[in-house]
């Protein structure tokens, strides 16, 4: 399974069984598709053993009347055909955050997607990422229900604002993590190191929320909206100050500690679709309660660069003795890493 790629619609395969229910759906999809395929469009697919997603976007700016109540004229990005086969895995989830990257990235503030009601599952989850209702679309195939993200709305709930994050009165860190665990679980931060890296379609690769364990006790002093930097740690048999990188920025959701679960199976339950770690070890991990912080967070984005050890000391100023698993930040010295590390301003609710 290699990771989500922009395809030409020319070689889609549009008698794939994945398109039977858009084509029902849509009686007018063959055209459009053929239209999209003499415009030269691209759209985003995940294929195994056939097509398990497909997104296209388009950009917009222009008026439009079609939908009540109207839109102005004004920067849009259409999510124009989103479709994922449910199997268990979120790939749903990892098609919004592909389409919250692109807004970050054309630094555009608002996306809307049309869709029928009975639909109610992608619904649900385009709502709780921020998505609100605005209107009915009419069309000859029937009524579609409009639902719009403008990212500049604050509504102090981190996943109504994700992928944005608010800074206000909040603690920022660094949160270790072990290379063998990190790409599999921050797809989007791989590393230029990691070509040989396959990205696959698994819940805890797709999913916004990730689950990760720590033994790190100063985890207790943070709470729901936090600020964390994922800090991947050196590769073995390399020195730290090239191969441990600076990667991510994510939301903190809680902290819980294993006692608080009242046995395995809660525990096992809690961690399954957003934890990177096999049923074996996170056994392993009840028995021994060698790691008893569990962190529960949204993966908000992936630096544009990558920040090395080296620099997080001589270029943002965190301390050459520090051994990192977590380690607060400053203020100043997160603005640093956004800005040495090129995030988008637009990811700041200010």
């Amino acid at each position: 399974m290699d990771e989500i790629k922009k395809i030409p619609f020319k070689v889609i395969d549009l008698n794939d069984p994945f398109f039977d229910t858009l084509k029902d759906s849509y009686k007018d999809f063959e055209n459009w598709f053929q239209k999209k395929i003499n415009e030269n469009a691209i759209a985003y697919i995940l294929e195994n053993n056939g097509i398990q997603g497909f997104l296209y976007l388009k950009f917009e700016n222009e008026e439009d009347t079609s939908i009540t109540p109207i839109f102005e004229a004004e920067k849009r990005l259409k999510v124009g055909t989103f479709k994922v086969n449910p199997h268990g895995t979120r790939l749903g989830e990892r098609f919004i955050k592909l389409i919250f990257d692109k807004m970050l990235q054309e630094r555009i503030n608002i996306s809307y997607v049309t869709i029928f009601n009975k639909h109610d599952a992608l619904i649900e989850l385009l709502k709780k990422y921020g998505y609100l209702y605005w209107g009915i679309k009419s069309t000859k195939d029937g009524k579609e229900e409009v639902y719009v993200k403008n990212i500049t709305y604050f509504n102090n709930n981190i996943e109504l604002d994700y992928p944005c994050l608010n800074l206000e009165k909040k603690k920022k860190f660094l949160l270790a993590i072990w290379p063998k665990y990190h790409t599999e679980l921050f797809p989007d931060s791989k590393l230029y190191t990691e070509k040989t890296h396959i990205i696959r379609d698994f819940s805890h690769t797709n999913s916004i929320e990730k689950i990760y364990l720590s033994a790190a006790y100063s985890l207790s002093n943070y709470n729901s909206g936090d600020i964390i930097v994922i800090y991947r740690t050196g590769d073995i048999g390399k020195k730290a100050e090239y191969s441990a990188v600076a990667t991510s920025i994510c939301t903190l959701k809680e902290v819980k500690h294993l006692t608080s679960f009242k046995n395995f199976q809660e525990f096992y339950d809690y961690c399954k679709k957003g934890s990177v770690f096999s049923t074996k070890e996170l056994d392993e991990f009840w028995r021994l309660k060698k790691y008893p912080y569990v962190i529960k967070m949204l993966y908000n984005v992936a630096l544009n660069k990558r920040i090395i050890r080296k620099d997080l000391i001589e270029e943002i100023g965190i301390s050459r003795e520090a051994r990192i698993v977590t380690y607060e930040l400053s203020d100043e010295e997160f603005k640093k890493i956004l800005e040495f590390g090129g995030a988008n301003e637009s990811l700041i609710i200010n």
